[in-house]
């Protein structure tokens, strides 16, 4: 893994202001953070400068993490390496480090540890026991399991139930009109006990539909309207009961990979993917952020590689900035890269350490 230097507040800085010159630029409004934030202006406190106060960007109580980044040591089996190993001691480390909120990616640790496998009840146990609270799931999300995978989540305290595939794996409307028919009726039984349902995505989820041009042997159209895929889910899905988590590193990539698209008439056309727009627009369907960093690399497929939240090139303080309601968004930090392995088996928590660093120190000045 390649690492960069630790974001520093004049980076961060530095950043958010040529982005505020590029809004700027184009006749938007923007509040600057690449000047010092005054209280006043001239020295004297009657002139026409504006008081301002400095907060967290995200605010302590929504900074979370998705226990996939530490899956190895939530797995490990106890060991006296002295590194914290299975629920009871991995989410201690976590609450130490600062995380108030847990994102859940399966509920088994090593049997070794308890003798048997632990429980529900005991998991909710250990997030009392720490002040954390369960913010949602990565669960497989179908008819036949919903009701339990409810009975377990209402059991952890959760707030929001989901997972980490595609409403459908498709790239045909009518899939995925199928899927917005199942989970608009999932969604209506998860808020009936207090949940939201959400789904979360990797690149190809906004990559583009076949819903126009010509038929082929199956019937299937060629071609693409230009629309994308969870767009389309968007709009099929009732806001009240359908909600998305997005992943910032893999919204990056499908902005890197998915620009082109065939349309009906055969002309190639080029759109380009906007995180922070797709967001922006229906800020309240996006209870959840996977806040994933990454580093520009065009040698890879992707075009980036994961790295710790902000040790890459993605501007997080752009993007929680501009998409608003702080306190209405949750981000949990994830690096699927995270695990050491047996040469660095401390590596993930480490890694969550200066992550959780890394998203205290953004900041964004309001008026007083």
């Amino acid at each position: 893994m390649r690492q960069e230097p630790s974001i520093t507040r004049r980076r961060l800085l530095g950043r958010s202001a040529a982005a505020a010159a590029a809004i700027s630029a184009a006749g938007l409004p923007v509040f600057a953070t690449g000047t010092p934030a005054l209280a006043h202006n001239g020295g004297d406190n009657h002139g026409d400068g504006k008081r301002l106060k400095v907060e967290p960007l995200v605010p302590a109580k929504n900074r979370g993490i998705i226990l996939f980044s530490v899956r190895d040591r939530i797995s490990a089996a106890p060991d006296d390496s002295g590194i914290p190993y299975g629920f009871e001691r991995v989410l201690a480390r976590l609450a130490e480090i600062g995380y108030k909120e847990i994102e859940f990616a399966g509920y088994n640790q090593h049997t070794s540890i308890l003798g048997r496998q632990i429980t529900p009840a005991e998991i909710r146990k250990v997030l009392d026991d720490n002040g954390l609270v369960a913010n949602g799931t990565h669960t497989q999300i179908n008819a036949a399991t919903f009701d339990q995978q409810l009975d377990i989540a209402e059991t952890l305290g959760m707030k929001n139930i989901g997972t980490g595939s595609d409403p459908a794996n498709s790239v045909y409307t009518s899939d995925w009109d199928t899927a917005a028919d199942l989970w608009n009726e999932l969604g209506r039984k998860a808020a009936k006990r207090g949940m939201r349902l959400y789904t979360h995505n990797h690149d190809a989820a906004y990559s583009f539909l076949l819903d126009s041009g010509p038929l082929d042997a199956n019937g299937k159209p060629t071609r693409s309207s230009g629309k994308r895929r969870l767009e389309y889910f968007f709009d099929k899905t009732d806001p009240r009961y359908v909600f998305f988590e997005m992943d910032i590193y893999w919204a990056h990539v499908a902005r890197y990979k998915h620009q082109q698209y065939t349309d009906k008439w055969g002309r190639e056309q080029t759109d380009l993917f906007d995180p922070i727009i797709t967001v922006a627009e229906r800020t309240k369907r996006f209870p959840l952020f996977h806040a994933k960093d990454g580093n520009k690399n065009t040698t890879l497929p992707n075009g980036y590689e994961m790295t710790p939240l902000g040790e890459g090139d993605i501007n997080f303080q752009q993007f929680f900035q501009t998409i608003g309601e702080q306190d209405f968004h949750h981000a949990n930090w994830e690096q699927d890269t995270a695990p050491g392995g047996t040469a660095a088996p401390g590596q993930s928590l480490d890694f969550a350490g200066l992550s959780y660093t890394n998203m205290s120190e953004l900041t964004i000045y309001k008026q007083r």
